[in-house]
């Protein structure tokens, strides 16, 4: 099949296929979920399709009303069709990849797999979505033509969120195949894939079940709680917030048990198979349904106590709860100023202490134990690294954190404590080599089987990667808090590098400069980063101080210096194209809407949040959010939908939590468009951005009109808000924050319907902001903010 896939068939409807079903429909092909009939089908009802179909449908429903949200919005499940396996496996002929996700269980899965194979498609794909089971053995229960166009397809919970696809080949499957999945999977599913070997667990799963069941050692060994466990093994080490056992938790106790044991039966020569055996109270929590947060309880338990919720932790000797316990390592403590994870890790992991001496008992043997199957599971060692980072969301997989620490400092350490290591290590080592990953002409290499010498790490030709090009002396300007790159072909890439890329004076000046360059010397600007977020908006605590001190001339200088920054954007006279990602909230999506166009990643969150900081956007947001609105009303004569829709989405300070949400509450413009690669937005925006600027492209005027309510408006926004407070959904402090977002949308005190400027509107955004920002509940909100990183409503 040389066409992408257009239609789907999901063979299985449980959790994880009708989730997969969802991300296909996020990427806008259908799907037919199949299901087996239910077990306890009335025989008045056999004839009865929907009955037949109860189990397929029952799973998708629970899947629209499961969160995370599996969809990008409620509408995309229109894209899924249901039926059962006893009726409708001839209509897998419509689909172009049939992917099997029926439970665990070789056996089971060949039957389902034989049952399908006369119903597919000549040229059609056909996978098993399996978390380590052999390939070769299930493609035995195939007919030989089939065998080509049949490989593992592992794709990790949940799909949308999770960017890991494992490709595995069978026996006989056509590389060209592979390819083809491959590149669909990458472009269409945003998929980062990873080419397995068809060995038991794969490549992340095998390496992962290694790294949690070697703390579990260390755990017993040293007589961890699980707390100190999880603190050790979470964000310190640049690991998720889960950490260990609140991800087992979340994985299931039932799952872990299963894969582990599974495991040790299938690698009899593994070095490490002891250790594949579980301790005795995992299966004893099974056994007793503590499964994690599927049951409601595992390691961890949450309980509501006089009104609050009390997390409880396990008591393995006993299995019974106990109060949490806070877990208290002052180097963990001290390590938290250390930005730069590479120094974090060699000041937690090489120090001294009980901490040092735990985080290097479990991280070190992982790395030694990913370096041992090097040409088994996987035949390049950044591929491993990828897919630790994409599967478990590690920041560093196990190569790069032995680099992180120092390859020849770990060597000598391991060679001191008579640690067995793989011949391609002792042979870097022995070569003079300072790391694992090298350079040569600019080229990433590492290390490759069969004799891990080093090779060129595969790069994808749409990523443009920041550091390199910075390396390459692609800066154009740049300073503390943000850089002007230069993309080629006459586009520039402005940057925000600030912590958490909050917006200060430095980026707020160089979005200026970045203007006036493009404008002189270039054809378009494109506006991105590769942080963790895009922006989280305007630097609160340089606000929160200016208020403190009673710098008002300041603040207002600081407001209208933001504001124009956003116009100058708007107004550039080449096209300016955000490429927003992740949280994208206040100012950074009001930088977002003030461009001419946006090409975001999917996985977009972005919302005008400034009602629970206790102020109204200040930067346009109101303006442009309104004038949004405005402009997609069929009746200009009638404001009222424009004006509702504005004051609720800012008002329930309401974040998108997808592109495609972001398109319905206005934050995108009907044609804005995302990537669902999200590395591949900047090469998409560039894109976009050269095709505006060859399209004859002509930026809005400076201080178009803009059509407003005035008194009206403003009173019936008032209404609504008095309501609202006297049913007690609001406090004071809501309605006096709501009354001035109403008095900025609707033009301020003036007769209407009316015209007002769009600087005037701005205008009233910045004294709105600058009043607010007097009031003592507003900085109590701020200074909540900043201490907790959650909103008060007082």
């Amino acid at each position: 099949m040389n066409t992408p896939p257009r239609r789907v068939g999901i063979l299985g409807s449980g959790v994880m296929g009708s989730a997969i079903a969802a991300h296909f429909a996020n990427a806008g092909v259908s799907s037919l979920v199949l299901d087996i009939l239910p077990p306890d089908l009335p025989a008045d009802k056999s004839d009865d399709p929907a009955a037949r179909n109860a189990l397929a449908d029952a799973a998708i429903g629970a899947m629209r009303k499961a969160r995370p949200a599996p969809l990008f919005t409620a509408a995309r499940a229109s894209l899924i069709e249901t039926g059962n396996l006893a009726d409708d496996l001839p209509r897998l002929r419509e689909c172009d990849w049939v992917i099997e996700v029926v439970t665990e269980n070789l056996e089971i899965k060949k039957i389902v797999l034989a049952d399908a194979a006369p119903h597919i498609g000549p040229e059609a794909w056909l996978s098993s979505n399996t978390s380590g089971l052999s390939l070769a053995a299930m493609a035995e229960a195939l007919p030989a033509d089939l065998r080509p166009r049949f490989f593992g397809s592992h794709f990790f919970n949940p799909p949308r969120y999770m960017k890991l696809l494992e490709l595995i080949p069978g026996p006989g499957t056509d590389p060209g195949v592979l390819d083809r999945v491959a590149d669909f999977s990458s472009l269409r599913l945003g998929k980062g894939v990873v080419r397995a070997k068809d060995t038991p667990n794969f490549v992340a799963n095998r390496i992962g079940v290694h790294a949690i069941l070697q703390t579990v050692a260390v755990m017993a060994d040293m007589g961890l709680t699980i707390e100190e466990v999880d603190a050790l093994t979470g964000p310190a080490i640049g690991r998720p917030k889960t950490a260990t056992f609140k991800l087992a938790d979340l994985v299931g106790l039932d799952t872990l048990l299963h894969v582990a044991g599974n495991l040790r039966e299938a690698v009899a020569d593994d070095e490490c198979r002891d250790l594949f055996t579980p301790p005795p109270y995992l299966a004893k929590m099974v056994e007793k349904g503590l499964l994690g947060r599927k049951s409601g309880a595992g390691f961890y338990r949450m309980e509501k106590k006089d009104g609050r919720r009390e997390i409880l932790t396990l008591d393995f000797e006993t299995l019974e709860y106990r109060p949490k316990k806070k877990a208290a390592f002052a180097e963990i403590k001290a390590a938290k100023s250390e930005d730069d994870l590479d120094a974090r890790l060699r000041q937690l992991v090489l120090g001294k202490g009980r901490a040092a001496e735990a985080l290097w008992r479990m991280i070190a043997p992982n790395c030694v134990y990913a370096a041992r199957r090097l040409g088994e599971i996987c035949d390049d060692a950044a591929q491993i690294d990828r897919a630790m980072r994409w599967g478990f969301n590690w920041s560093r997989g196990p190569f790069e954190a032995w680099d992180a620490l120092g390859f020849r400092t770990v060597v000598e350490r391991l060679r001191e404590e008579k640690t067995s290591l793989p011949g391609w290590v002792d042979e870097l080592y022995e070569s003079g080599a300072e790391s694992i990953y090298t350079r040569r002409d600019g080229e990433l290499l590492a290390p490759a089987a069969p004799e891990g010498r080093p090779a060129a790490v595969p790069t994808d030709p749409r990523v443009f990667d920041f550091a390199l090009l910075k390396r390459g002396n692609r800066i154009v300007k740049s300073n503390p808090g943000a850089s002007l790159l230069d993309l080629g072909d006459g586009v520039l890439a402005l940057e925000f590098h600030s912590k958490m890329n909050a917006l200060g004076p430095d980026a707020i000046g160089m979005i200026k400069t970045a203007c006036a360059a493009a404008e002189t010397g270039g054809r378009a600007l494109v506006v991105a980063n590769q942080g963790e977020n895009f922006s989280v908006g305007a630097n609160l605590m340089m606000l929160v101080m200016e208020a403190l001190e009673g710098e008002w001339d300041d603040l207002n200088m600081i407001v209208r210096a933001f504001q124009d920054a956003a116009d100058s954007l708007e107004t550039c006279a080449v096209p300016v194209v955000a490429a927003p990602h992740a949280l994208t909230l206040g100012g950074g999506c009001e930088m977002t809407l003030a461009a001419n166009a946006v090409r975001a990643a999917a996985e977009t969150y972005i919302g005008l949040v400034e009602f629970g900081a206790g102020v109204v956007p200040a930067g346009g947001g109101c303006a442009r959010l309104y004038q949004r609105h405005v402009a997609l009303l069929n009746d200009r004569g009638d404001l009222y939908p424009a004006l509702k829709a504005t004051f609720e989405t800012i008002g329930m300070a309401k974040v998108a939590t997808s592109a495609e949400e972001a398109r319905e509450l206005g934050f995108l413009r009907p044609g804005d468009a995302w990537s669902m690669h999200g590395d591949h937005r900047v090469a998409d925006a560039k894109a976009l951005a050269l095709a505006l600027a060859e399209g004859g492209f002509a930026p809005p005027p400076a201080d178009r009109m803009v059509p407003v309510m005035g008194r009206s408006g403003i009173a019936l926004c008032e209404s609504v808000l008095f309501n609202m407070h006297e049913a007690g959904y609001i406090s004071e402090h809501d309605r006096r924050i709501g009354g001035e977002l109403a008095r900025v949308l609707c033009g301020g005190d003036v007769p209407g319907p009316t015209e007002i400027t769009h600087r005037h509107m701005l205008d009233l955004e910045r004294e709105a902001f600058l009043r607010l920002l007097g009031e003592r509940k507003t900085l109590e909100r701020m200074q909540h903010l900043l201490k907790t990183g959650k909103p008060l409503r007082n």
